[in-house]
């Protein structure tokens, strides 16, 4: 959860003074000035720290490690201007940078392809160059901390946060997430990682208790965040949930004995928004920043109390203070303080276009159906209800203002130049967050027309149908029984609301829907009135899906009651004519026990399920386009965020599958290219069409970068991070055990075989392996070779070797992947994990001998008993290919028993004193 940020007009005093530490002035209390030795930039971190901290006071050091509630632009904590502290200024992401302060650029900043489109790169370089920017427009919109990088393990397909994250692969994020850090870090801004720990899903996310095993966290959820510190990482934050029973934030053995403890983190733990729900437990289970809370602080005051009482220590607090001191003078926050530069538009958009060209995966080109000619085409029709607009993106905190965006149109149009008539159709309604609650697809718009009310008004009733516009007289109030007079009255193109933390002014909207005001986001009721009239004659199946008690009246008569005491559907069959009108009346309040919690908000869809074959006036305008063209690109999108709701399918919001299958079948050469941040179910339609396009959150410039990977100025290298099921049932997260939980518990029962790794242990055949991606040319991998070299060490060191040639016509990238077989070992262990990888450019016919030193873990296990990595001697097999499934070359290697068994790296400091 997140809170309106402040801005604070922070004054910094930089005095430098000379190695020998003069005596102190002593503040009077209307805070007299003092001299300031560890503005002396000569001095170690750690002596600044020292020397700042002896001058601080009591009420002072509580101050500075609790956030302010009253900021109204930025999430702050304030800083010290007796002593020249700094004020926490604190940027969210991880995507790019959202500028709360309108004073700032216009709260503009570049819009980056998003962390799993990153990730698609498989480019550590790359990932480098996004930490570089983040960090550098932070530091220039006015901010020293960055809310990034995400290292949420993707673990459930259909995951709505996965777009913030880097995949599946515990090492692919390692990788990509320590270059992403350091990138940042090479700035004058803290880079934060988050969410500490096993926050995995959104259902629930607030109260949901974690049960995994020793054993699952350490060699699945917590290696990214390990490379992380490895990497010099400034700043972790604590989730909302609970992990086996205790809240992250007051989780002493996972911030004190592991992260701190084990994995030696020398930098401070601040919490999530609103996560810290504990005063003196928070403190000393290792906590060390308690953020902005909503809608209050449990420290402050409180922190200050207890630390009288002896419940919190004057040394943890003093602890709590020198960590954060220590990261700011060590990252540069006191001697290089945070300004208002305008950033390059230009150049850092073309820096987020070239991410995004090498993000992309190609998934399906039948018949070579891509690259497309401009030559050899006379039309091209492009499809989709977001593909005239720059904006689809992920939406809660990273959602970002861009300098400027180029639409899926608008590079189309541009790259195919005046001599081919490109043309556009929305073909659905746009997306929305509605479109996250499960249930079925919204009733289109073209079925719907508003009531307009007599002239005199009735307080029941209406009198006429306005024809000519489309979708429901939507009517808000802003309490739960529509007590009063309405207000909001504004016509809603369909029914599919998701209110609540969804609505807030940073959360992605479609420009083309106009926003319900945000004081409807907490309880509120609204009643919609108009008209249905079906395209064609048949069998319907008309829905409510809700939280909060939904009604539907057909002509009058209560027609479904959906009881909304849960986030529900209750659906029931109907006969409808062609073009007879019903008149309609919807009734929805936030009357469920779920609304206790202020989190929530209004969340309602009038869905439909139509005959196959039915289409609605926005489909017949698509397929009469594309029937016309000599190409239709179809561009779908999902709508991603965070807030409390994971779809919990992986069906194409809004129609779209049914637009999809609709325009396949008038038009042979039909792309269809997919901005989502999470796998989508492609069974019902992806025979249909010749060439599919997995383009993520694409970023400011996914327009041009998409028009490049079409027309094929850029060979597509973009391998998946996840992998893509057949549908939301053929995973091995499939039970309400594992997802959404029972009881408030959710099982991580799969233990270690999270993504390709439980698909292969379960023998469960995806759509689309992790690690898939096709180019426009064809690689030969040969001579493969292994060497385990112990060299003396305590473990081995394997090398794997091959020849990797381009047999084919073009220049492309290949990622080579390489995978560890079962480990002789006493415990089970994957049928296939990641163990290294290298993204090779070739020319076409060149060859290059490529070699890729195996990951450690990879050849080793976590033993629960002495709490250490054990890599266990004995034959190991080795796959080398283009993706988990794709192998193209087997082996083996022999891991020699190590010297002192059972030793084999051990992590620092097992256990840290408390």
């Amino acid at each position: 959860m997140r809170v309106k940020p402040l801005v604070i007009r922070l004054t910094v005093v930089a005095v430098m003074i000379a190695m020998v530490m003069a005596p102190f002035n002593t503040s009077s209390a209307e805070g007299a000035a003092v001299d300031k030795p560890w503005m002396n930039a000569s001095l170690s971190a750690k002596e600044r720290t020292a020397l700042l901290l002896k001058s601080m006071t009591l009420e002072e050091k509580v101050d500075f490690v609790t956030g302010d509630v009253n900021n109204n632009y930025g999430f702050y904590n304030e800083g010290i201007e007796r002593l020249g502290i700094p004020a926490l200024k604190m940027a969210d992401g991880p995507a790019g940078i959202r500028v709360a302060n309108p004073d700032v650029q216009d709260k503009q900043a570049t819009a980056l392809p998003a962390p799993i489109a990153l990730a698609a790169s498989w480019d550590t370089e790359a990932a480098s160059q996004y930490g570089d920017l983040l960090g550098k427009e932070a530091y220039n919109t006015t901010h020293n901390v960055f809310l990034g990088p995400g290292l949420d393990i993707a673990r459930l397909p259909w995951g709505s946060r996965n777009f913030e994250s880097l995949g599946e692969d515990p090492l692919l994020q390692s990788k990509l997430g320590a270059a992403y850090v350091k990138g940042v870090q090479s700035n004058p801004v803290i880079a934060t990682a988050k969410h500490y720990l096993l926050n995995n899903q959104e259902t629930e996310r607030f109260t949901t208790n974690v049960k995994a095993d020793e054993r699952t966290i350490q060699e699945v959820y917590l290696r990214p965040f390990e490379s992380a510190v490895q990497a010099g990482l400034g700043a972790a934050m604590c989730s909302f949930n609970k992990i086996n029973g205790v809240a992250a934030c007051d989780n002493d053995e996972m911030l004190n004995d592991v992260l701190k403890g084990q994995k030696g983190f020398d930098g401070f733990i601040m919490s999530d928004y609103g996560a810290n729900v504990s005063t003196a437990t928070s403190a000393n289970a290792g906590l060390d920043l308690e953020t902005p809370g909503v809608p209050y602080n449990m420290w402050g005051d409180k922190l200050l109390a207890a630390v009288k009482k002896g419940e919190v220590s004057e040394e943890r607090l003093d602890d709590m203070v020198s960590r954060i001191l220590q990261q700011m003078f060590e990252k540069g926050l006191f001697d290089h303080p945070a300004k208002n530069n305008l950033i390059d538009a230009k150049a850092d958009g073309a820096l987020a276009r070239k991410i995004a060209e090498d993000s992309m995966v190609l998934l399906q080109n039948n018949n070579n159906m891509l690259p497309l000619s401009a030559d050899k085409l006379k039309s091209i029709a492009v499809i989709g209800p977001d593909a005239d607009n720059g904006s689809a993106a992920g939406g809660g905190s990273s959602k970002v203002n861009p300098t400027y965006s180029v639409s899926p149109l608008k590079g189309i149009r541009e790259r195919a130049g005046n001599d081919v008539d490109v043309k556009y159709a929305p073909g659905s309604d746009p997306i929305t967050a509605g479109d996250i609650i499960p249930g079925p697809s919204a009733v289109p718009s073209s079925l719907l027309h508003p009531a307009v009310p007599e002239e005199k008004g009735a307080s029941v009733g209406y009198a006429t149908y306005d024809e000519g516009e489309n979708g429901l007289r939507g009517e808000y109030w802003d309490n739960a029984a529509m007590e009063g007079s309405p207000g909001f009255v504004h016509t809603d193109k369909q029914v599919n609301m998701n209110l609540g933390f969804y609505n807030f002014d940073f959360n992605a909207r479609s420009p083309k829907v106009d926003p319900v005001p945000t004081k409807f986001n907490s309880m509120m009721s609204a009643r919609w009135t108009g008209v249905i009239a079906a395209p064609e004659t048949g069998e319907y199946k008309l829905s409510i899906s809700s939280m909060g008690s939904g009604k539907l009246y057909l002509d009058g008569e209560l027609f479904i009651d959906n009881k909304g005491t849960k986030l529900e559907t209750t659906e029931k069959s109907i006969t409808l004519k062609k073009g007879e009108q019903h008149s309609v009346r919807i009734e929805y309040r936030t009357d469920s026990p779920n609304f206790d919690d202020s989190d929530y908000g209004g969340m309602i869809r009038f869905g439909w399920e139509p005959p196959a074959d039915v289409q609605d006036k926005l489909i017949k305008d698509a397929v009469e386009l594309a029937r016309k063209s000599d190409v239709a690109v179809i561009v779908t999108r999902t709508y991603d965020s965070e807030g409390y709701v994971d779809r919990s399918d992986l069906e194409l919001p809004n129609n779209q599958d049914r637009l999809i299958k609709a325009v396949a079948a008038v038009n042979p050469k039909t792309i269809v290219v997919q901005m989502s941040g999470r796998a989508v179910e492609m069974d019902g339609w992806q025979h249909d069409v010749p060439a599919i396009i997995q383009a993520w959150y694409a970023g400011q410039e996914q327009g041009s970068a998409l028009a490049h990977i079409l027309f094929g100025d850029v060979n597509p290298s973009g391998k998946l991070p996840v992998t893509f099921p057949v549908n939301e049932k053929a995973t091995p997260v499939s039970s309400e055990a594992q997802f959404p939980g029972i009881n408030g518990n959710g099982d991580y029962s799969e233990g270690i075989d999270v993504g390709y790794r439980g698909y292969e242990k379960e023998g469960i055949k995806p759509a689309f392996a992790f690690g898939y991606g096709l180019s426009y040319t064809t690689f030969n991998y040969s001579n493969l070779k292994t060497k385990a070299d112990k060299s003396g060490k305590k473990e081995s060191t394997v090398e794997v070797s091959l020849n990797l040639r381009n047999t084919g016509k073009v220049s492309g990238s290949e990622v080579v992947q390489v995978y560890t077989g079962k480990l002789p070992a006493p415990v089970d262990t994957p049928p296939k994990q990641l163990a290294g990888f290298a993204k090779i450019k070739l020319e076409p016919g060149k060859q290059q001998r490529v070699t890729i030193q195996l990951d450690n873990k990879a050849l080793s296990y976590w033993d629960e008993k002495s709490d250490q990595w054990v890599m266990p001697s004995g034959e190991v097999p080795i796959y080398v290919g283009s993706s988990s499934a794709d192998i193209r070359l087997e082996g083996k290697v022999t891991i020699p028993e190590a010297k002192n068994a059972g030793k084999g790296n051990q992590d620092k400091n097992s256990k840290q004193a408390k």
